[in-house]
């Protein structure tokens, strides 16, 4: 479907979004229906083509509980924290989902929701129903943790209780009570965790060697596949099964670090592989091909298991954090070396990545790339590299807050930049229209760049995107420095019979049966033309003066003789 092939995507906290609405349009917008047709418009004439919207679930009122506990006001509960997987009641219920689902797709646009698949709320209906489902032991596996607090159990026959040093601030636990009074059984159940900080306090952490809890996760999988075409999948590196393993049921004697507590709970190889017979993503992956072949799933993975998830389980699209990373780093080697690997062995992998320059976990886009020239280079790089681009809440409004998974509204009264919105509609929203000109991986090659004097250039990423018979040559430096750049050869690419090759200029750009023929490259975002005559290009390629995060995104055509209202940059 060329829709899934041409993914740009937004993300939008739901909450925070619609306090933000009301208060531009000036009238109480709380429920997802409510959305203004206007504003859905705004975002498909940016090339907007799918609209994630964040914490649209109904959410676990223990964790809201929690936070009034620790004395948090005007808060909601986590928008991981799930009490179940309906849409919250408070946004409008599920009809009202219905009703922006319909206009969005008037104009093009998809949603996106998450699915938390790790864990749930430690009062979510699962854990209610079926409390055998969750990692869990009979007894307190740590004698120093004290249960004497509030009960956060919606219900009489059971006390749901944390540690109660949680409240003042003195203590933490791995796990918290859970008492069936109708039994008089206790199990001390694990919050969801991925062993890099805290326990996540207001979550229960599922058992995924249990084959039921598989299945129902992804019957639940399937069930939202009905009604929103792409899910993203929070924390998904955490259940692939060498990281299930290492958190939870350690190899005996492990010096790998495990969930504290459960060193206690080693488990052999073999009893683990016959317990999780098979990777849980690739399961998930088979399961939606066959039975909603048209849904895409984006998986949040890092712990450099992006090509694990891409190449051996096969997932559709995976987070490029390493994008962003080197991008604001101007770590231009490393990133370099990730597109050469990539083309050198499978140039459909960066169809796979999702780039981004922020994300909700992450530091704000202004906080990491600024509002000048350093961030609409990478964000020229976002908006014309295979892959889905992802753009943050608030970023293109220059916003600076980042917003929390519990916010209700904004904190910080800000306006949007004016200027910053200018130069979106400059430098980029034109590219996002282009878009389908540069998604496609196969036709993507990127150049081996070199100074005058012959040595590497990292800091300019130069490459050619096709599509059809339209030929898009985009040139950036990523770098405070003036740079003359030349190329006239490509990287390495692997191509279809399995050995990579070379090509040049001249190979790529195929020159017509005609005389005095230049290549003209046209910048479509400001239309001022450039022009190469096929002795430069077979002498040395292309050749740019740019000026630091000078970035430039040409079509290129050919033509009979040399016009006089074109420049050269040599």
């Amino acid at each position: 479907m060329p829709w899934k092939k041409n993914i740009v995507l937004i993300a939008k906290n739901a909450y925070v979004w619609l306090a933000q609405l009301s208060k531009q349009y000036q009238q109480k917008i709380t429920h997802l229906d409510q959305i203004p047709q206007e504003e859905l418009e705004k975002l498909s004439r940016r090339g907007i083509s799918t609209l994630w919207l964040i914490g649209i679930w109904e959410r676990s009122p223990a964790s809201k509980k929690i936070k009034e506990l620790y004395g948090r006001k005007d808060i909601a509960a986590s928008a991981y924290s799930l009490k179940g997987y309906y849409i919250a009641q408070d946004l409008g219920g599920e009809e009202a989902a219905d009703v922006l689902t319909r206009a969005c797709l008037a104009i093009g646009i998809r949603l996106c929701v998450d699915m938390v698949p790790n864990h749930t709320g430690l009062d979510s209906d699962w854990l209610l129903e079926h409390p055998e489902w969750y990692i869990a032991v009979p007894e307190n596996p740590n004698p120093s943790f004290h249960f004497n607090s509030p009960d956060l159990s919606p219900t009489s026959q059971i006390s749901i209780r944390l540690e109660e040093g949680y409240y003042d601030q003195t203590a933490t636990a791995e796990v918290f009570l859970f008492e069936d009074h109708r039994s008089g059984e206790k199990r001390y159940i694990y919050h969801g965790n991925d062993g890099s900080s805290m326990p996540w306090n207001d979550t229960a952490q599922l058992n995924y060697l249990d084959g039921q809890v598989r299945e129902q996760v992804i019957k639940t999988i399937l069930e939202i596949a009905k009604r929103f075409p792409l899910i993203r999948f929070d924390a998904a590196m955490t259940l692939s099964r060498q990281h299930f393993q290492r958190l939870w049921y350690p190899l005996p004697n492990s010096s790998e670090r495990c969930i504290p507590t459960r060193e206690k709970n080693a488990m052999m190889e073999p009893e683990f592989q016959k317990r999780m017979p098979q990777e849980f993503w690739r399961e998930v992956v088979e399961r939606v091909e066959q039975q909603s072949p048209e849904t895409v799933l984006m998986a949040e993975a890092f712990w450099y298991m992006e090509n694990y998830f891409i190449e051996d389980l096969g997932m559709h699209q995976v987070y490029n954090i390493a994008f962003m990373q080197s991008l604001r780093d101007e770590d231009n080697i490393t990133y370099q070396s990730i597109l050469k690997n990539a083309l050198k062995s499978d140039p459909q992998k960066l169809g796979k990545f999702i780039n981004f320059l922020s994300n909700p976990d992450e530091r704000t886009t202004i906080d990491q790339f600024g509002r000048g020239d350093k961030y609409f280079a990478a964000c020229t790089i976002l908006a014309t590299m295979p892959g889905i681009p992802m753009f943050s809440h608030g970023q293109l409004e220059g916003f600076s807050e980042r917003y929390g998974m519990d916010f209700l509204a904004p904190r910080l009264d800000e306006q949007e930049d004016e200027e910053l919105l200018q130069l979106h509609e400059k430098w980029i929203f034109p590219l996002l229209q282009y878009r389908a000109c540069f998604s496609d991986a196969s036709s993507f090659r990127l150049f081996e760049v070199q100074d005058e004097a012959g040595n590497a250039l990292p800091q300019v990423y130069a490459y050619l995107n096709q599509t059809e018979d339209h030929h898009f040559l985009t040139v950036v430096n990523n770098s405070p420095l003036p740079l003359h750049a030349r190329f006239h050869q490509t990287v390495p690419m692997v191509m279809k019979k399995g050995k990579a090759a070379i090509q040049t200029v001249r190979t790529l750009l195929p020159i017509p049966a005609q005389q005095n023929i230049f290549l003209r490259c046209r910048e479509i975002r400001t239309d001022k033309q450039w022009q190469f005559s096929t002795a430069d290009l077979d002498r040395e390629g292309f050749a740019f003066s740019l000026q630091p995060y000078q970035h430039l995104v040409c079509e290129l055509s050919w033509s009979v003789g040399q016009e006089g209202n074109v420049s050269s940059f040599h």
